[in-house]
């Protein structure tokens, strides 16, 4: 992965980063302004970008080369951020329905707060 453990942790300066995902440092600036991505900040206010903006920046490139512009970009990332959380949220449903499907009515009575 990189230098860390947390994928949402900051430790790319802002030089680093556009080098890591082959793009220039007033494009990263210019994809925060538009809404892109949100890089860590230091209390000194430097940029500070995680793996996971490596990845956002590197998904916003794909997209580019597909031809798609900054505000097409910025909505295909919220549906994708989107999807999966509704993806999770599935996931989550299905574990508990798994668990009420194999619990008895006699367990099922026993289960905080049900009647």
């Amino acid at each position: 992965m990189g230098q860390t453990e947390d994928p949402g942790r900051g430790v790319y300066a802002i030089s680093v980063a556009a080098e890591l995902v082959g793009m220039g440092q007033q494009n990263l600036r210019l994809y925060e302004r538009k809404g892109l991505l949100e890089p860590g900040r230091t209390l000194g206010g430097t940029r500070q970008y995680s793996e996971d903006d490596l990845v956002t920046l590197r998904r916003i490139g794909d997209l580019l080369e597909s031809g798609l512009n900054l505000a097409g970009i910025r909505m295909v990332l919220v549906l994708e951020a989107d999807n999966r959380r509704l993806e999770q949220d599935l996931t989550e449903a299905r574990s508990t329905a798994t668990f009420w499907v194999k619990t008895s009515p006699k367990e099922a009575r026993n289960v905080k707060g049900i009647r």
